[in-house]
């Protein structure tokens, strides 16, 4: 499994389609956000699944376990700014409870990941 490509994780692909989500829940924002939070929220959402395909691609542990800690940050960041859009009104409750599973789901992944490189630091 070491040579698998990025593309074969399951972690990248839910990623993946997280961003994919998150762009069209974007889609519903005020106008007025877009240079504000939608932008900001763009850029962590495409960090996450671009993070684990750019450490699995360094070919070495040490480096794929920093990358998808980034990753994990990425995924808070995000999480922090659906927050604060969801108090804002921005979101409805349905896209809401879909976030907080997709988030959830990756944020559990990653940790796992992290977990099976086993590098202390």
């Amino acid at each position: 499994m070491p040579n698998e490509s990025y593309r074969s994780l399951l972690v990248w692909q839910k990623a993946v389609d997280f961003a994919v989500f998150i762009y069209e829940l974007l889609g519903k924002f005020p106008k007025h956000e877009q240079y504000g939070l939608v932008s900001q929220m763009q850029r962590a959402a495409v960090s996450i699944a671009s993070n684990i395909a750019e450490g699995k691609e360094r070919r070495s542990d040490r480096d794929f376990a920093r990358f998808v800690t980034i990753s994990m940050g990425s995924l808070a960041e995000l999480e922090t700014q659906l927050l604060i859009a969801q108090r804002l009104g921005y979101l409805e409750e349905l896209d809401w409870l879909e976030v907080c599973s997709r988030s959830d789901e990756i944020g559990k992944m990653l940790r796992s990941l992290h977990k099976t490189l086993n590098i202390s630091n």
